[in-house]
């Protein structure tokens, strides 16, 4: 039988926990052997064939501390079951592990635990919170009305000069000192005067231009532009006007309610309702995730507790992991997040610091009052919305679970909004 010795200290500040824990003995010898098997495949020493050098020519060859840190790696697991059984704590961030003495007699872990701080709440009732009034003027319909008919407006060719606002279909060379330059050159290429879509100066020298009409414009690559060889440099566009389009804003005609296919309406007091029911449902959303912030926000100044910086770090990281996944979505990677904002991981997760704690604070927070009211979500609750949860995005419940982070997470998210609710009905 293995051993183990284990000692144990705490750290209060923190609640940093310090667990020692000794290897010796029968379970230390055969990890030494596995180590001492492992390594001989691959040793190589005069006068024997690979793999088959004995144990004490190899340890006079190698030393025998050669075998110790895997040694150390094949009984860690137990070493750090052993430190959680007879501790009995709960750690709230993954734990550190050091290696505080190895020998061939031992080794001995200095496991470092971080627990779930203590948390004081002086109040959280009656603060007399409330989500502000919803409203919607009619400049807000008549507004979104106008993006509509901006969104459904039609190109339609016209006759005589380019104007400013319209869309000119072009043909364009660009020359420097005489030779074309590479990226220089488009065919029908649909320019809308007054996007700012090309270098200053390009698309004002259009205007005027009409359909056929061939024109070389002199023009400068700003000084920061992203190709060495053009920047400040001045240049000659080759350009003709091949089509004139001008934009012809619709009106609320029957025509344009069938384009919409919006279910209901058919006329302009039919769109104004549907309008303003789709901005007070945007408004309630974005004022109840308001209201939440700061109903939070305000129970927070109440609340005492020394958060550990590990329990911050480890939240920073998520945090760092979802903005990469948002990243990736639209094919940018992190390595090329830092060379166009010119910044690092480090002050990345500098500017995510203070939403992490604010993070950290409020769970932490959430939990104690969760605990102090005896919220419980039983695991019948918990599979029933995770049945929702799935049918709502289209999956199997089990594939849910396995993404969402199995019926535990599903449980907690719903302890959490119980909470919530509850702090919103104790500070109305």
């Amino acid at each position: 039988m293995a051993n183990t010795k284990e000692t144990k200290k705490t750290e209060k500040k923190n609640n940093v926990h310090e667990i020692i824990v000794k290897i010796e003995g029968v379970e230390w010898t055969e990890a030494l052997d596995k180590a001492f098997k492992s390594k001989q495949k691959d040793a190589k020493v005069d006068g024997f064939r690979k793999g088959k050098v004995p144990r004490n020519i190899y340890e006079k060859h190698y030393g025998k501390e050669s075998l110790f840190f895997l040694a150390a790696e094949e009984v860690l697991q137990s070493a750090y079951a052993k430190a959680m059984e007879e501790s009995n704590l709960i750690p709230v961030v993954q734990p550190s592990v050091d290696i505080k003495d190895i020998s061939d007699k031992g080794v001995e872990f200095t496991f470092k635990i971080i627990t779930k701080p203590e948390v004081k709440i002086k109040n959280y009732k009656g603060l007399g919170i409330k989500p502000e009034e919803i409203k919607v003027t009619k400049d807000e319909i008549d507004h979104e009305i106008g993006h509509l008919l901006e969104e459904y407006t039609e190109l339609v060719t016209k006759e005589g000069e380019v104007k400013n606002g319209d869309v000119a279909v072009i043909d364009f060379e660009g020359f420097k000192d005489g030779k074309p330059f590479d990226g220089g050159k488009g065919e029908n290429y649909s320019l809308e005067i007054g996007s700012n879509t090309f270098i200053p100066g390009f698309e004002e020298q259009v205007i005027g231009m009409k359909t056929g009409e061939e024109k070389d414009l002199t023009v400068s690559f700003p000084e920061d532009y992203g190709v060495e060889d053009l920047k400040g440099q001045p240049v000659i566009f080759k350009v003709k006007v091949n089509e004139i389009k001008e934009k012809v804003t619709r009106e609320l005609d029957k025509e344009f309610f069938e384009d919409l296919a919006m279910e209901g309406v058919h006329s302009k007091e039919t769109l104004e309702k549907e309008v303003e029911k789709n901005i007070k449902a945007q408004k309630e959303a974005d004022n109840e995730n308001k209201y939440i912030d700061h109903l939070l926000e305000e129970v927070a100044k109440n609340v005492e507790v020394d958060i550990p910086q590990e329990m911050v770090d480890e939240e920073t990281t998520r945090l760092l992991g979802r903005f990469e996944q948002q990243m990736a979505m639209q094919g940018i990677s992190l390595d090329i997040y830092y060379q166009f904002t010119k910044s690092s991981e480090e002050d990345l997760r500098k500017q995510m610091d203070k939403e992490a704690y604010q993070n950290v604070l409020y769970r932490l927070m959430l939990e104690e009052i969760m605990n102090l009211e005896k919220i419980e979500v039983s695991q019948e609750e918990a599979s029933k919305e995770a049945e929702e949860l799935a049918k709502k995005y289209k999956m199997d419940k089990e594939d849910f679970l396995k993404q969402f982070g199995g019926l535990e997470m599903i449980q907690y998210d719903l302890e959490m909004h119980k909470v919530i609710d509850l702090l919103k009905e104790l500070n109305k």
